[in-house]
Order: C-alpha cells, then structure tokens, then sequence
C-alpha cells in the first residue's frame, strides 16, 4: 500500500474531497476530551487539518514521505512517516503511550490495514474506556444520473481489473461488514455506518485529476494501460455536456464507523 499512492501524491491531495465540519463535530461530540487525536493514514492531512480546529494536538501519520509533503502544516500538528507495522515499544516511543489518546481516526484508508495489528495498537493507545475509533470510506461521487452511470461502469468495468478487490470491496459495501470491534459510543445502540456527504463545486478536469488519484489508475499505468483512453473521455465530456458545460456540484457520500474502546477485559 505504501507505494500506490507515491506517484499520484499531488493529484491525491489536490483531487480528493475534503470532508464536511458536522462528520468531525460528530465525532467531537462522542469524545469526553479533546487533548489528542491521532489521523492514521494522513495522506496529505486532508483530516488532520480539521482535527486541529477541534483537539489541542493532533499526530498524523503516514507510511508515504510524498504524500505528508503536500500536507497542511499547522502548530498543533505532528506529522510523522511510520513503517507499516509498529512494534508496540515503537508505537509508544513514534505516536503516544499507552491510553493517551483520546480519538483516532482514519479516512479512506482502514481497508488496506492488517486490521488485528491496528486494532491491537489502537487499543493500546486510546483513553479506557471512552477513547473513540472513528474511521470513515467514501464512495463514487454522485453529480447527475447520465454522468453517475457512466463514472460506476468505467470503475467497475474498466478499472474493475485493477483495483486491490479486498479493499475496494468493503468501501463498496460502504463499510459495513468491516471488522470493527468497538462498542457504541453513548448515545448510540450501534457502529454505524452513519451517514454524511462532501460537496464541492467541480469541472470535468476535476473528474479526470481524482480518476488519476486512484491506486487502480496507477496500477493500470505501470502495466502500461492508460485508463482514460480517448474514447473513454470522448463519452465523459458528451455527459458532462449534457446539461450544460460549466462547474456542476459533486456530492460524495460518506460512511462512518465509530466506537469506543470499553473497558479491559
């Protein structure tokens, strides 16, 4: 995973959508403190930068150097480049001691994780029995029913072959058979997902610069297949066209799962 998105890092953090203020308040909202969060995952700090209007200090990692370069830097964020896989005495000494942490998050990242290591580090590491787990997938933007069947079958039929199909199948399940092994927060009888969206204003280059941002798009190009073949950009810009030719809004929904860690067992 560490190399797929080495080569896109600039489009990645230029094309890919910023979440909504109510997904970070949400989450805000279910943590009984606000000292500390830790972003995992960061890519170019697209959640780090919210979370640092909301906790006093925030940790972001990554296992991609490109991709933290693009990052927002502000004083209360410590963005940190982390192997794959910690030790625990490791995970101490890089991100924060045992029960510090007051949330993690993770966004549009946790489906290429080896899930038991992380969750072990997590439960480390968060406040028992409050500290929360907030982790978040977003799915194919949504502009308008010409334009929307068109973008779904280019990504299942032509970038079908080439996405990482563990992964990009629980985001396409929108998260919900993800292993999660978190109680509800208060106020909740469940772990979601719970439902949010992004809107942005866009254009048709920005269709193409986040179809560039995909790891799918990268794998397709180092086998030397270009996804965006000319045909395939005639069809979008007669969709796109459709309806007008200007900037039309995008809206990518958002699934968010969110526990707490409990008490130990």
């Amino acid at each position: 995973m560490a190399t797929l998105f080495v080569k896109q890092a600039k489009d990645y953090s230029l094309a890919r959508p910023h979440y909504p203020q109510q997904l970070f308040q949400f989450i805000a909202s279910k943590t009984l403190q606000h000292d500390l969060a830790w972003d995992v995952g960061t890519g170019s700090g697209q959640a780090a930068e919210s979370l640092a209007g909301i906790y006093k200090n925030v940790i972001a990692t990554d296992t991609s150097e490109a991709q933290l370069e693009f990052a927002p830097k502000l004083p209360n964020i410590q963005y940190k480049r982390t192997p794959p896989k910690l030790t625990m005495e490791e995970l101490k000494l890089t991100v924060a001691q045992e029960s510090t942490i007051d949330v993690i998050t993770v966004a549009q990242a946790v489906h290429w994780f080896d899930l038991s290591t992380f969750y072990q580090e997590a439960k480390c590491v968060l406040k028992r029995p409050h500290g929360v787990m907030a982790v978040w997938c977003y799915t194919n933007p949504r502009v308008n029913k010409t334009m929307d069947q068109i973008f779904d079958r280019f990504y299942a039929k032509d970038c079908g072959p080439y996405w990482d199909m563990t992964g990009i199948g629980l985001i396409d399940d929108e998260y919900r058979t993800l292993e999660f092994p978190f109680e509800p927060v208060e106020g909740l009888d469940h772990t979601g997902p719970f439902q949010f969206k992004s809107e942005k204003k866009i254009d048709l280059e920005d269709i193409f610069a986040f179809i560039k941002s995909w790891s799918a798009y990268q794998t397709a190009k180092d086998k030397g297949i270009e996804l965006l073949r000319e045909e395939v950009v005639e069809e979008f810009e007669k969709a796109w066209k459709k309806d007008g030719d200007g900037q039309k809004v995008a809206s990518f929904p958002i699934h968010l799962r969110i526990g707490k860690v409990g008490k130990m067992i």
